[in-house]
């Protein structure tokens, strides 16, 4: 036996993988075969004995790509476990893979770091239901080497989570295929891509309608022309021609075989694989009343089965497409937050090639390749600029109108739009490390994951059909052998077959339990609630998360950077007499001109503000812990605390009241003097944010505790508190400390979120039910979190709750209509008030309309207004 790794050159997606792997995996002597796209490689054990390595790399060139000549020969087992690896090899089928229960002597082939984990996502297609859910969930989670699996109807699209050291994405792939269902991995983000496929479904289910309904209204109106008498004598030939019975069968068929078919052919694949969906439940209804009305026009059935239902069958298909049809429709404006986020990408870039300006699609732009952008051009990728100056509208990732300004050195964001001047930039993040493409991700891994009422929803509904084909049994029985005659069906309703009309009944009875509604209850809602948070700048990742915000009765916020600013500001300026304030600034901000420190930046940027000039100081001198000193104009310039007054002959007495006054509302107060002279205080503090105390004034509006969390001093932080309205406050907690506070709060009892921006934070936010992150903050803080708020503002925290609740208001509208309507429609149907309350058409009608009513329902939530559109 031996085992290598070929580097293979050209395979570029999922078909291409597939192709390399059956060209080797039908060589004989050639026992296991798996590629990986990724690494552009395919890993091979053979027999030597039978085939050599060339000619493996033969087989791969005839399917068109390229071997490139470096072969890593894997390495070889020990004499013992070879033969006993190449007897356990020797009893699998071409392809297969070899096991972790494999004899340990040798070692597993191409294996991966210990522990590794990734994840893939896979469009879906042909999935109708919840039940359809639960078998690719349970189809997938039975496969050696998947760790988690969900799918979501509304998306078509599932995550899969694997170990690829023991499982492949084409093995994945084609075990969903193998249940019945398309599938194919998607990579990154591609708008056209998704609009196609959502325009492909769209139209093929309009197609099956209207097939659907041209070869079925002729079949109805004949079949309802045997039984009105006033139809067939005024317009006899036409209804003789609609009523025949050979027309019926065939028109009927065509109906069956065209529009029909994917309820069939979907109903076998599953039953081939131990599955039942809603397909079944059509399949099983249709395919009655169609093969008994066959049967009855080629064969004398005898009294009774005069009449055929072809109408009925034909009728239930239309019906049943129709609503297909509009919940495609419906399933579109879900995904309209994607569709945007996805139309902000730019399709071209222009880059600098040999010094010459090159057009290229986004997709070929690399990192570290030289960008220009002129005005009005959204910027492809994201990057630093290198060359020029301009202003760059950033609206859609911060929801400012103003265009923010960009030099050299400065990070630009990519489908932001260039304003004004023309520049270049190099290359930093491109494809799917782009800030949108990560954006994108988040919305879409949100709406693809599962609320845990979602899989409650969904374990239901998936054992549903095993139950309504139960009771659809048991209905026929009964009616067959006792409610026939007890209701006396033949003189009262004029069937004179008691098969027919316990057949019947068991049909509506499989039509109007179909449980799409309860499916769809739950992943509409999400991907609507996920969605217009995310084109309102929150973005909340899955439904777990939406779920639980709802139950929040605590929210933590950092200090500083989330209910402040993060960075000094000059607040108040009151001069000693005589003395003006500018002169105040002026010689305070000449002090610090010199000084790095963030209290001396504010000061100078607060003096440039006002317009004052500054001039230079010499002799600039910082006094460790008390202030500076510097030479202006001849005299001695001293800015600092009170001891620096003291320690140089100066009594600070007649400002203490101010600087007091100041130090007491969490600010820094400093004494600026010449010439032994104090002259009058500044004071600079970290100021609050915009919008800080309103978001706190909501929240406790809606019961909720809100609490700060700081490792700053008591006074500064019960200032800031204060200042904000915040109800308790924790001060001088060390970064370390701050998920242990957060536990406390958990301990007794209370949900809480935390709020925060910084690496410090990140413990905490893991550590909460919900851990919110702002948009400025640190990757890892954004990464820690369940929620991001893009715009910094902290009324989004408001918002994020409100959404979470009329969320969960939706999905339990729909979860509670969707189950009553069963609860209802399935003692109607089984003729519990009398038989033939709702006919099979009937029914399938009031299906459909329950699906759609559903998925309306849940699209009402694109009218919530958020907190701060509500102020606006």
């Amino acid at each position: 036996m031996e085992d290598v790794r070929i580097k293979v050159e050209g395979m570029t997606c999922q078909h291409c993988q597939m192709q390399v792997h059956d060209a080797i995996a039908v060589l004989d002597g050639v026992t296991m075969v798996r590629v990986d796209i990724e690494a552009g490689e395919a890993t091979v054990s053979y027999d030597s004995s039978k085939i050599d390595l060339e000619q493996i790399k033969q087989a791969v060139r005839d399917t068109g790509y390229q071997v490139l000549e470096e072969v890593e020969v894997c390495p070889v087992p020990t004499p013992d476990g070879m033969k006993l690896m190449t007897e356990s090899l020797a009893s699998m089928p071409v392809g297969a893979e070899v096991k972790d229960e494999a004899p340990p002597a040798g070692p597993k082939i191409a294996p991966s770091p210990p522990g590794r984990i990734e994840t893939t996502t896979i469009g879906v297609t042909g999935m109708t239901c919840a039940s359809c859910v639960q078998n690719i969930e349970r189809g997938l989670g039975k496969l050696d080497g998947v760790l988690k699996v969900s799918v979501n109807l509304t998306t078509e699209k599932g995550t899969v989570e694997y170990d690829p050291g023991r499982i492949t994405v084409h093995d994945i792939i084609k075990a969903v295929t193998d249940i019945g269902y398309g599938a194919e991995e998607i990579k990154g983000v591609d708008a056209d891509r998704e609009r196609e496929a959502r325009e492909k479904e769209i139209l093929s289910q309009k197609r099956n309608l209207i097939l659907a309904l041209i070869l079925a209204v002729p079949v109805s109106v004949g079949e309802m022309g045997q039984n009105i008498a006033p139809l067939v004598n005024a317009i006899p030939g036409i209804m003789g021609f609609l009523g025949n019975d050979y027309f019926q069968f065939i028109f009927a068929t065509l109906v069956m075989l065209l529009p029909g078919r994917q309820f069939f052919s979907g109903a076998y694949k599953g039953l081939m694989h131990g599955a039942t969906d809603m397909n079944l439940l059509i399949a099983a209804g249709t395919g009655s009343a169609y093969l008994i009305s066959t049967a009855s026009v080629f064969l004398d059935l005898g009294t009774g089965f005069e009449h055929k239902y072809f109408g009925t069958a034909v009728m239930l298909i239309a019906f049943i497409v129709l609503g297909r049809y509009m919940e495609a429709n419906s399933r579109g404006k879900t995904s309209e937050a994607i569709k945007k986020l996805m139309g902000l990408q730019a399709r071209t870039a222009r880059i600098v090639v040999d010094k010459t300006e090159r057009e290229v699609p986004i997709e070929d732009v690399k990192p570290g390749d030289m960008v220009v952008v002129r005005p009005g051009e959204k910027l492809p990728v994201d990057g630093i600029v290198v060359e020029g100056r301009s202003a760059l509208d950033e609206s859609m990732l911060t929801g400012e109108s103003i265009p923010v300004e960009k030099n050299m050195g400065d990070e630009v964001i990519g489908a932001t739009i260039n304003k004004t001047g023309s520049f270049k930039y190099r290359a930093t993040r491109v494809g799917s490390d782009t800030a949108l493409a990560q954006i994108i991700k988040l919305v879409e891994d949100a709406q693809t994951s599962k609320a845990p009422i979602q899989r409650i929803a969904d374990i239901v509904a998936g054992h549903f059909i095993v139950t309504v084909m139960s009771i659809a049994l048991v209905a026929f029985f009964y009616w067959y052998f006792i409610g026939f005659e007890r209701l006396d069906i033949a003189a009262n309703y004029g069937i004179a077959s008691p098969f027919l009309a316990a057949l019947l009944i068991a049909i509506t009875v499989l039509v109007i339990a179909c449980p799409c509604a309860v499916g769809l209850a739950t992943p509409i809602a999400v991907m609507v609630g996920t969605g217009k948070g995310a084109e309102n700048g929150i973005l909340i990742k899955g439904g777990e998360a939406l779920e639980t915000a709802q139950n929040l009765d605590t929210i933590v916020f950092d200090k500083t950077g989330t209910l402040t600013r993060g960075e000094p500001q000059l607040t108040d300026v009151v001069p000693g007499g005589g003395v003006s304030e500018d002169t105040v600034l002026m010689l305070a901000a000449v002090a610090e001109k010199g000084s790095e420190h963030p209290l001396g930046e504010a000061i100078v940027k607060g003096a440039a503000a006002r317009g004052i000039d500054i001039p230079n100081g010499q002799d600039f001198n910082a006094i460790a812990g008390h202030g500076v000193q510097v030479t202006y104009e001849g005299s001695r310039v001293l800015l600092g605390t009170r001891k620096l007054m003291t320690d140089n002959g100066m009594d600070p007495a007649q400002l203490n009241n101010s600087m007091e006054a100041m130090e007491n509302d969490g600010k820094t107060a400093m004494l600026i003097a010449k010439d032994n002279w104090i002259m009058g205080v500044i004071a600079v503090a970290d100021t609050l944010k915009e919008h800080s105390a309103e978001a706190v004034k909501y929240l406790q509006e809606m019961g909720i505790t809100t609490v700060m969390i700081t490792g700053d001093n008591r006074l500064t932080a019960e200032a800031i508190a204060r200042q904000v309205g915040i109800d308790r406050v924790l001060a001088e907690v060390l970064p370390q400390d701050k998920a242990a506070e957060v536990k406390k709060l958990q301990a007794k009892g209370q949900k809480v979120a935390m709020v925060g921006d910084g690496i410090n934070d990140a413990p905490a936010l893991m550590q909460a039910d919900i851990g919110i992150a702002l948009g400025s903050g640190t990757d890892v803080a954004m990464e820690s979190a369940q929620i991001v708020l893009i715009k910094d503002d902290l009324r989004d925290v408001v918002s994020s709750i409100e959404l979470s609740k009329r969320t969960m208001g939706k999905i339990k509208q729909g979860l509670f209509w969707a189950f009553a309507y069963n609860t209802a429609g399935i003692p109607l149907a089984l003729g519990v008030f009398g038989p033939y309350l709702i006919a099979p058409a009937l029914a399938a009608l009031f299906m459909a309309m329950s699906s759609v009513s559903v998925t309306a329902n849940a699209l009402l939530l694109k009218r919530f207004k958020l907190k701060r559109q509500e102020v606006v």
